[in-house]
């Protein structure tokens, strides 16, 4: 069977069984440009959200850090939080609570460390919360700038007293789960202010009644200690 001719050459109608093959064909095709798309969207979708999910891990990984304004200066420590959650949980809950505020470095050994946050000008002890698990064992080492929780001869006796090393102490750090081997937690670092830490190390020091040696003669007073805003880690 033939179309009608007009003038141009005539065009043979397909057989069914060809026609039906070539819509077959057609319809194979769209689907595969519309699975293509999809693939694609798909495809652009998940960058999106790996993007989005690296960004908010970047500002989850902000790192936290604490003021201590002293009547010598200003010293800015970093929290680890991963390596010594616990410790750094305890350490913000006295801080947030304004506890820290008016308390003294009341024990300081040149060649050693500085300790504080226990008592204040007055040598009057301030009240304190429970006691915190040790986690020393988590290879944070006592070097020189880190900071430490203070404590009794029981390895999980600290709560509101801290260190900062002012050299490298290995004796402090963690030998084994033993009362003598436990160590002390390091939990934070010195990221500013080290100086205002190596001036405080040099104050004499002396008898100041409750404490017979290696006591501020002149208090070193922590004026204000607080939380500073945490920023978004910067891009590399």
């Amino acid at each position: 069977m033939q179309f009608p001719s007009s003038g141009h050459r005539n065009l043979r109608c397909p057989s069914r069984g060809r026609l039906s093959s070539l819509i077959i064909v057609f319809i194979a095709s769209v689907l595969g440009m519309g699975a293509g798309l999809a693939e694609a969207d798909s495809h652009v979708a998940g960058e999106a959200a790996d993007a989005n999910s690296k960004k908010m891990d970047k500002e989850k990984a902000a790192p936290s850090r604490v003021s201590i304004e002293t009547t010598l200066g200003t010293i800015i420590i970093e929290l680890n939080p991963e390596e010594a959650p616990k410790t750094v949980a305890n350490f913000l809950q006295y801080v947030e609570s304004g506890a820290y505020d008016g308390t003294i470095f009341h024990r300081v050994i040149s060649n050693f460390m500085i300790q504080g946050g226990g008592f204040d000008k007055d040598l009057k002890k301030r009240p304190t919360r429970p006691r915190v698990e040790n986690e020393a064992d988590n290879a944070l080492k006592n070097d020189r700038g880190t900071v430490a929780m203070a404590r009794t001869g029981n390895p999980h006796s600290a709560t509101n007293q801290f260190f900062i090393n002012v050299q490298m102490n290995a004796s402090l750090n963690h030998r084994g789960k033993t009362p003598r081997g436990w160590g002390y937690t390091v939990f934070a670092k010195v990221v500013e202010g080290m100086k205002v830490v190596d001036a405080i190390k040099l104050v004499r020091t002396g008898d100041c009644g409750q404490f017979k040696e290696d006591c501020p003669l002149e208090p070193v007073e922590m004026i204000k200690v607080e939380l500073l805003e945490s920023k978004p880690a910067a891009a590399p």
